[in-house]
């Protein structure tokens, strides 16, 4: 899919991942602490997350096309992330991850329509996510289209997203938000931040 494809093209395609970033904040995590970005694709929030000083960032994608992208965007600078090309709903490399202080998704959740997938994908998030570590998952909002890039996707709520979950995860924030891409159509995601408390 991304092979000489303009990633300001494709349907999760944002400039600037202005609230990605913002909720990374207010887990006043240290800069030290090791953060999972899933599905990154070729996100322009790993460049600023590496320009704020974020240092044990761990990235992945199914594509090294798309993370050959953020590698050629921040230059020497890729030597301070860990790069894990790896399948999420069916992982290999993933399994030996450490235990993380955050996991991040930023529009990767809404593309597994099928429970199987969506199981396998909240097995490894248990697996992975520390006690006390935080959550943020960002996705199609139920008002948002069903499919993109010609894909189907599952739409939630911030509801939902609790319910996949379960108890062990507080929400502590959500929001709707929308972006505009570069051919005027809308995007509407739900942004949620969950911390494990069990």
């Amino acid at each position: 899919m991304y092979t000489d494809v303009d990633i300001t093209k494709l349907g999760w395609y944002e400039e600037e991942s202005s609230p990605s970033l913002e909720l990374i904040k207010k887990t006043k995590l240290p800069k030290e602490a090791i953060q999972f970005h899933v599905g990154a694709g070729s996100t322009t929030l790993i460049d600023s997350l590496v320009d704020e000083g974020y240092a044990n960032l761990i990235v992945n994608d199914i594509s090294s096309c798309a993370l050959n992208k953020i590698k050629s965007r921040i230059g020497e600078r890729q030597d301070k992330v860990q790069w894990v090309v790896d399948d999420l709903v069916n992982p290999t490399v993933l399994e030996n991850l450490p235990k993380v202080d955050l996991w991040n998704d930023r529009a990767v959740l809404h593309f597994f329509t099928k429970e199987k997938d969506q199981d396998a994908y909240f097995k490894l998030l248990n697996e992975k996510v520390k006690e006390k570590g935080f959550v943020i998952l960002s996705v199609f909002n139920l008002d948002g289209a069903t499919k993109c890039s010609g894909l189907d996707v599952k739409r939630y709520n911030a509801t939902m997203l609790q319910e996949k979950l379960g108890k062990a995860y507080q929400m502590l924030e959500s929001f709707n938000h929308s972006y505009t891409m570069p051919n005027g159509e809308d995007r509407p995601y739900v942004y949620a931040l969950f911390q494990r408390i069990a």
